[in-house]
């Protein structure tokens, strides 16, 4: 049971990482230090998707669920929809290439902004 527990905590980790490097920008309109550990996410995000590598969480993932005894994905919650977002079917190397390029850009529009709106008002006109 306990391992179980630890696979579906860490999918649970591994989506909230994801939803963090592609969004935790916006973020940094609150906390100023958040691009001090946004920004490695999101390159780490990059990294992973515009290499082809897997993510650490994922072997950690299949490891607990291994000491599960799973073979394979039950139909459960955390399975039926979280599973299709973090490993979605016909992931191939073009695919994550997109991903990889939706990262870059959704960061880059958020901080862009922030930037600009953080300049702007620093020095009102």
């Amino acid at each position: 049971m306990f391992h179980r527990l630890a696979a579906d905590a860490t999918l649970v980790l591994h989506l909230a990482f994801i939803a963090f490097a592609l969004f935790g920008a916006v973020l940094a309109w609150r906390w100023r230090w958040v691009p001090l550990v946004q920004l490695p996410a999101a390159a780490w995000g990059i990294f992973v998707e515009a290499t082809g590598r897997l993510c650490p969480l994922t072997g950690l993932e299949n490891h607990f669920r291994v000491l599960a005894g799973q073979g394979g994905y039950a139909e459960g919650f955390i399975e039926r929809y979280l599973l299709p977002v973090i490993y979605p079917s016909g992931l191939t190397r073009d695919v994550q290439l997109v991903l990889a390029i939706i990262v870059l850009a959704v960061n880059g529009a958020i901080y862009g902004i922030l930037f600009w709106r953080r300049r702007h008002h620093a020095y009102p006109e």
